[in-house]
């Protein structure tokens, strides 16, 4: 997801919450040495949403258990972990979404990091509905059917405008824009966070309360609730190339790794295991799932592992 930050990397990097895990992991004694070379401090930023948390927990859990790393996780929006590929505090992004603008900045211009390999993530932003409300409407799965239902998702917040309601609120939407650029009688309300926003279709769907909103794949809820996406004009090349005009669906993605040029050239063997780090969207979501319900990193990373041994293994293959 795209996330417009407003903090800095030294604010960020202080967060506290299910993330406040840094470098706690070190203590873990590695089982196995796939390189003789030191693997030394990886740091990793960690983006606030659970499937990047899936992300982070295998990484860190493998990179400390079989090389021997020190891990430090560090909770960060998108825009600020790229920046810290300048400063030193970044060495990975794990779950890279599009971000064509971040790339060209930081590694065409700047040429402080690199790409280093797709996630094997398939990325689906867009809108969706709770299921009852697509079975009870079916049309309502067409954006150019909305204006009819408006009324239904009035709230005290939208002015007698129907309510879309979006995520965290520093995630980057297309939103405000379609909303406009379509000619929606709908209103953009921030749910405040990933948990509150799933909490809300999940409380839509049980309740049989009228919900619309942003939501993305890969997400372990939609195994719970299998939210029912809306069709927007379909996406094409360059459709959103000038934001204040976009009128197309979401780009889907096939997510990406970047490093730090200095990390790239470290001689870390952790820097080719990231490279080689690939999974499923099912994958992911097995262990974003036990993330949301508390389990620990290690704990939910564990239990991945041990179930996953022969596709851990061929990540520390040596080339």
């Amino acid at each position: 997801m795209k996330v417009r930050p407003t903090w800095t990397v030294a604010v960020a990097a202080v967060l506290t919450g299910a993330l406040a895990l840094t470098a706690c992991g070190s203590k873990i004694q590695p089982t196995t040495q796939a390189s003789t070379k030191p693997c030394g401090t990886v740091n990793i930023a960690v983006n606030p949403w659970v499937g990047y948390e899936a992300n982070a927990a295998v990484v860190s859990y493998v990179l400390k258990t079989r090389l021997g790393c020190t891990v430090e996780l560090k909770t960060l929006t998108e825009e600020v972990s790229w920046q810290g590929f300048g400063t030193g505090a970044v060495d990975v992004i794990l779950e890279n979404w599009g971000h064509d603008d971040l790339k060209k900045k930081y590694i065409d211009d700047q040429k402080v990091a690199v790409e280093h390999g797709e996630t094997g993530n398939k990325g689906i932003i867009g809108w969706y509905v709770p299921p009852w409300l697509a079975e009870k409407y079916p049309d309502i799965t067409k954006s150019e059917n909305l204006n009819k239902y408006a009324d239904l998702f009035k709230t005290s917040e939208t002015g007698g405008k129907g309510q879309l309601l979006d995520g965290d609120p520093t995630y980057v939407t297309n939103d405000e824009a379609l909303v406009k650029n379509l000619n929606l009688n709908f209103k953009v309300v921030y749910a405040g966070s990933e948990a509150a926003l799933i909490e809300a279709f999940k409380s839509a769907e049980q309740n049989k309360k009228p919900l619309i909103g942003y939501f993305y794949e890969p997400q372990w809820f939609l195994s719970d609730v299998k939210l029912v996406h809306v069709s927007l004009p379909a996406y094409t090349p360059g459709c959103d190339a000038v934001a204040t005009a976009i009128k197309c669906d979401y780009q889907p993605y096939d997510l990406d790794k970047i490093i730090s040029k200095k990390f790239a050239t470290s001689g870390s063997p952790a820097v080719e295991m990231l490279k080689k780090f690939n999974w499923t969207n099912a994958e992911q979501n097995l262990v974003a799932k036990d993330i949301s319900k508390k389990v620990s990193y290690d704990d939910a990373a564990k239990k991945w592992v041990d179930a996953n041994s022969a596709k851990v293994d061929a990540w520390l293959k040596a080339s």
